[in-house]
């Protein structure tokens, strides 16, 4: 995926992830090395991702977000803008993984906690498979059929349908009989924001 400038004028996914992976990085007090050796993405990926050269995928942001603990939206930095909020779809930028695109619309807080809102089209072409990362997903679906697999269970659901987990567990999602809309939550506390408490640095 090109990480193109938004329409708007503001930055692209690729910008701001450069920015934020550098300060959450330092954050947690990880090198270059050991952070590609935690998320099992090259070093010389990683660098390009910090310089604003790389192109960012949905496996490695949410890679990032697990091994730095650190929500999806302190990587991708959408911020709202207060008042009326619109949207348009032509104008966010797809972040695409294996199977699935993702456009990132808004964070919203709420006492204490943080949500993060995304539509989500689950392709078709192949499953979608995450090995966890910090948060709770909150999906629901539009049209058609999506499969769900958390840790060894698996649920299917049709339009109008909910399902919520603990994305800390593998999981993955499938459209097994053609492309899916549907709009992701991604839940947090507000303590596990970056620029909450402070968190400890990953245990080797």
């Amino acid at each position: 995926m090109d990480a193109l400038p938004n329409d708007d004028g503001g930055p692209s996914i690729r910008d701001m992830l450069a920015v934020n992976l550098r300060a959450a990085r330092a954050a947690r007090g990880l090198s270059l090395s050991e952070l590609s050796r935690r998320s099992g993405i090259g070093k010389a990926t990683l660098s390009q991702l910090e310089g604003g050269t790389g192109n960012p995928t949905i496996e490695t942001v949410f890679s990032l977000s697990r091994v730095l603990e650190v929500a999806i939206s302190d990587l991708l930095d959408h911020r709202p803008r207060g008042g009326l909020t619109v949207v348009r779809a032509a104008e966010v930028e797809v972040l695409r993984g294996e199977g699935v695109d993702l456009r990132p619309l808004r964070w919203i807080e709420a006492d204490n906690s943080v949500f993060e809102v995304y539509d989500q089209v689950v392709r078709g072409d192949a499953p979608q498979r995450s090995q966890g990362h910090v948060g709770v997903e909150h999906t629901v679906v539009q049209t058609g059929r999506l499969r769900v697999e958390v840790a060894g269970r698996t649920v299917d659901l049709g339009p109008g349908d909910y399902v919520a987990f603990d994305a800390r567990e593998p999981h993955s999602y499938t459209a097994p009989d053609g492309p899916v809309r549907s709009v992701l939550l991604l839940q947090y506390r507000a303590d596990e924001r970056l620029d909450g408490r402070p968190h400890p640095v990953l245990p080797d």
